[in-house]
């Protein structure tokens, strides 16, 4: 009898201390994990107001040497935080007379440069992805400058944010050989 006395009384114990012993390890753990883990960017947070959400969009291909007809698509865009709200992801899916566009953008920011990193994947099967320049806030304008091969030359790009509070317009455009930057493709998005 004294044993199962004892085994009672150590079993009772472990159960009235169990609960004591794993909230103390469960704070531990917790004050272990750096906060930059969980902690927002604040040169991601203004982005994320501006984007995140759910889109619905239509572009525009202006007619030249790029959309000898023109063209539109329409689709959705669904953007959101990752990373513990260190990256933006910008997810595309539209369709129309230009063609399927399935594709993201990845965008973060670079403490170090003091500047965004854009990466991008669009449904291209011989170049899905690549990096595509380096962003900032020109006012309250969102700016992405990058250069893209054209029939053998560097060129210059931009792809241009603006926002209202249910929509926002992207802008992409191009030098074009007397310095002028040429829109190409505009898309409008509204918030759904």
């Amino acid at each position: 009898m004294k044993v199962t006395k004892a085994v009672e009384l150590q079993c009772g114990g472990l159960v009235l201390i169990t609960p004591v012993l794993l909230r103390a390890t469960a704070q531990q753990a917790h004050s272990a994990t750096p906060s930059s883990q969980s902690a927002q960017v604040p040169e991601m947070e203004r982005l994320a107001k501006a984007l995140v959400g759910d889109w619905n969009t239509t572009e525009t291909m202006e007619r030249g040497e790029s959309f000898r007809n023109g063209g539109s698509r329409h689709g959705v865009v669904h953007v959101r935080l990752a990373a513990g709200g260190t990256t933006l992801i910008y997810e595309v899916h539209s369709d129309g007379s230009a063609g399927k566009l399935d594709g993201m953008l990845v965008i973060w920011w670079d403490k170090e440069a003091s500047l965004y990193r854009v990466f991008v994947c669009f449904n291209n099967p011989s170049h899905p992805c690549e990096m595509r320049g380096t962003a900032r806030w020109d006012g309250d304008s969102f700016v992405n400058d990058y250069e893209q091969t054209v029939k053998g030359k560097k060129t210059s790009w931009r792809d241009s944010f603006t926002f209202t509070s249910t929509s926002h317009t992207l802008v992409a455009a191009m030098t074009t050989w007397d310095g002028t930057m040429q829109t190409l493709i505009t898309t409008k998005a509204t918030r759904r």
